[in-house]
Order: structure tokens, then sequence, then C-alpha cells
């Protein structure tokens, strides 16, 4: 019986140490060894190759969805499974679209990791149950009409920035990016900073 060979691409180390563990007693699986980033993954994988990589999205030099499409450019045999804590339409739907095999979410069982694993491994495409529920889920139709200068706003709330900072990076007054600020609360039709990202996020604006 061949081996699946596994990779795990993730920056915490607890992560890749339960998912080790979770695996290391499956017959079928070969660990083939792990990446706290995206440098050090591309550097592996000019040495050798595993059959499926384990991708976390939220990386410390590069984000998986930007790693899967390198990955998958240069090593197209290597399938990727997205792995993430994120069960948003709009990071599922990237990850994949650049590439991915599967998306597994970080709460997942051993016996749905072993699955996805061997889903993918045979070129099929796993997605666990919370995953393609959300996938399924009613999107908004109507995006607001947001001017130029409201989505600089908009990317620079979603990177955390004060409307002092904002108004800084983009010359401006800090008045006139409260109400930036503002009238993107209303377009949106939400009551927060959060809830107004999140959208964002769901409309794919971000």
């Amino acid at each position: 019986m061949t081996k699946i060979k596994v990779f795990i691409v993730d920056d915490h180390y607890m992560v890749i140490e339960g998912i080790r563990s979770l695996l290391q007693n499956e017959e079928g699986i070969e660990w083939s060894g792990h990446a706290t980033n995206a440098a050090s993954c591309l550097a592996f994988l000019q040495q050798q190759l595993p059959d499926v990589i384990l991708m976390d999205i939220n990386l410390p030099d590069k984000n998986g969805i930007d790693l899967c499409k390198e990955v998958k450019e240069k090593y197209p045999s290597v399938f990727i499974l997205g792995l993430s804590t994120f069960n948003q339409q709009s990071f599922i739907q990237k990850m994949m679209s650049n590439g991915a095999s599967g998306y597994v979410l970080k709460n997942a069982t051993q016996e749905e990791l072993m699955e996805a694993i061997e889903t993918v491994s045979k070129g099929k495409t796993y997605l666990s149950d919370e995953v393609a529920a959300s996938l399924r889920k009613e999107v908004p139709s109507e995006i607001p009409v947001v001017t130029r200068r409201e989505k600089e706003v908009l990317l620079l709330i979603a990177d955390g920035l004060t409307n002092a900072e904002i108004a800084k990076q983009l010359f401006l007054s800090t008045t006139t990016v409260d109400t930036h600020r503002k009238n993107l609360l209303a377009k949106f039709d939400v009551k927060n900073t959060a809830s107004l990202i999140k959208r964002a996020a769901q409309l794919q604006l971000l």
C-alpha cells in the first residue's frame, strides 16, 4: 500500500503537533514534515514533493491563498487542502479558485481529516459539511456602490488602521475619514466596524 505523503504549513506549533499526533498512527499516512511560513514551504518543495499539503490561510509572510496559487503553478501534481478557522465564503472560494482541492476547518475530527486527505489525494474535491453549508448560504446580491476613496478607506479599515492613521496615509483630515467611515456603515447597512469588514468580505470587496 502506497502511503500518502502529507506536509503541513501553519505558523502555530500547537496546530502542527496536534495534526501530527492525529495522523502519526495512521497506516496510510507518511508525515513529510512542516513549515511555519511560505518561504520555508517553498524551500522544502524544491527538495521533495509531498502528495498533500495542509495549508493554513493566515501565514506571517504571505497569505495561504496566494501561496496556494504559487505552489499549484510550480507543482501542479501536489494537492492542497485549505486549513483554517475561517468558515467564510470569500476565503473558501478564493482558496478553491487558486487551485486548492479542498477546505477543512481546524476543528475537524481525525476521521474528517483522514477522509479529506484521502479524497484529495485521489484527485477529487473535499469540503467539510460546515464549509459546504457556508458555500450554500445566500450572499446578499446587492453590492453597495462605493467611490474609489471609500474603497481605499474600507481597505485601510480592514487593515485595522484608526481614523487618524488613515487620514495620515491618504492625506485627508480625520473629519473627512470619519465621514467616509459613516457613509460606509450606512451603505453596507451595518452598525459597527467588525460587521462592516465581515459584510465587505462576504461581498468579496476585500
